[in-house]
C-alpha cells in the first residue's frame, strides 16, 4: 500500500463529490451560451444544493424505508464506484476489487434504489418513472458490461486497472475496430444511464416524457439535495469511466506523486471537455419518443456485441 495510491483513491472520491455540481454547472452554462442566454454561472448547482440542505426535511405520508434510504444509497454507491474506477492511478489499494462487474452492479444498485423509491411514493408518476427507468436499465447495464469486456479480452482480465494499464501500454487497442465500436456503444449507454438527451431531458418536468424526474417528484429539502448530488456524481463517474477506459492518457501507472498530480489535472480537463461537448450536442438534439428509446439502446447493445466479437477474433483467441 503506497502513499500515492491511498491519496489517489481519496482524491478521486473528493474530486467526484465536489466537482460533480461544477461539471453540471459547466454543462448548463455551455448550453445557455449556445442558446443565447447568459446562464446562472458554473457554481449555481452548488448554491442550489446549499439552499436545499437548509430546508426542513419532508417525507410524504405512507412512504416506507425504501423512499427514505434511496438518496443516501444513491450517493454511497456512486462514491464507492468513484473509489474503484482508476481515474487517476492504476496502482491503488482497492485496485484488486475494481472489477467491471462490481462497478456495474454498484451503478445498478443506485438505479434500483431510486426505482423502488418511486414505487414507494405511491404516486402514478413515481410508478411510471420507475417502470421506464428499469426498462432502460435492462438494456443499458449489459451494454456497459460488453463495451468494457471488448477491451478486457486482450488484457485477459475484467479488472479495470489492468484494462486501463494495458491500454496505456498498447494504445493501438483503442484505435482498433473493437475499440471504436465499444466507444460508440458505451457513449450511448452513458447518455441513457445519466438521463441525458436524446433518451431523457433533464431540464423538463413534462409528466408524459420524464423518466428520472418522475421518480423524485416527492423528494424535498436535504433528501432532494442528495438525489441531485447523486445524479451529478453518476454523470461525472460515467464520463470519467468513458475517458479512463477509452482515453487513458495521463493516468498514473506507478506510485509517483508527480504523476498523480498530472493525472488529476488531466482527468479534470478530459471530463470537463467531454461534458462541454455533450452539452453542446444536446443543443442540437431532439428527444426521442419513448417507444423509440429501446431501438436506440438495442442498437448500442449490438455495437457492444460486435466489439466483443471483433476483439475476440483480433486477439487470436
Amino acid at each position: 500500500m503506497s502513499g500515492p495510491g491511498v491519496a489517489a483513491v481519496a482524491a478521486q472520491v473528493a474530486v467526484v463529490t465536489a466537482g460533480a455540481p461544477l461539471l453540471a454547472g459547466l454543462m448548463r452554462q455551455v448550453r445557455a451560451r449556445l442558446e443565447g442566454r447568459a446562464g446562472a454561472g458554473i457554481a449555481q448547482p452548488w448554491r442550489d444544493l446549499r439552499k436545499l440542505l437548509r430546508k426542513e426535511p419532508v417525507t410524504p405520508v405512507g412512504t416506507g424505508p425504501a423512499f427514505r434510504a434511496a438518496p443516501a444509497l444513491l450517493v454511497a454507491t456512486t462514491a464507492v464506484t468513484a473509489a474503484l474506477v482508476p481515474f487517476l492511478s492504476t496502482d491503488t489499494p482497492v485496485g484488486r476489487n475494481a472489477d467491471v462487474i462490481l462497478v456495474v452492479a454498484l451503478l445498478a444498485l443506485g438505479t434500483v434504489a431510486l426505482a423502488l423509491a418511486g414505487l414507494d411514493s405511491g404516486t402514478a408518476f413515481g410508478g411510471m418513472g420507475a417502470s421506464r427507468e428499469m426498462t432502460i436499465a435492462a438494456l443499458v447495464e449489459p451494454t456497459i458490461l460488453l463495451a468494457v469486456f471488448a477491451l478486457s479480452i486482450p488484457a485477459r482480465s475484467t479488472n479495470l486497472p489492468a484494462i486501463v494499464a494495458g491500454a496505456v501500454e498498447q494504445p493501438a487497442r483503442l484505435a482498433s475496430p473493437a475499440g471504436l465500436l465499444a466507444t460508440a456503444a458505451l457513449a450511448v449507454a452513458v447518455l441513457a444511464e445519466t438521463g441525458r438527451l436524446p433518451v431523457d431531458n433533464p431540464a423538463t418536468h413534462l409528466e408524459l416524457t420524464m423518466v428520472h424526474e418522475a421518480m423524485v417528484l416527492e423528494y424535498a429539502g436535504p433528501d432532494l439535495a442528495l438525489v441531485e448530488l447523486g445524479a451529478q456524481m453518476r454523470l461525472t463517474v460515467l464520463l470519467g469511466l468513458l475517458t479512463s477506459v477509452f482515453a487513458p492518457w495521463g493516468i498514473a501507472t506507478g506510485p509517483s506523486w508527480a504523476a498523480l498530480a498530472v493525472a488529476l489535472a488531466v482527468f479534470v480537463a478530459k471530463t470537463a471537455l467531454l461534458g462541454a461537448a455533450l452539452a453542446a450536442g444536446e443543443v442540437f438534439w431532439a428527444k426521442l419518443r419513448l417507444f423509440r428509446v429501446p431501438e436506440l439502446l438495442a442498437g448500442s447493445f449490438l455495437l457492444a456485441l460486435l466489439a466483443v466479437t471483433a476483439s475476440y477474433f483480433l486477439s487470436g483467441e
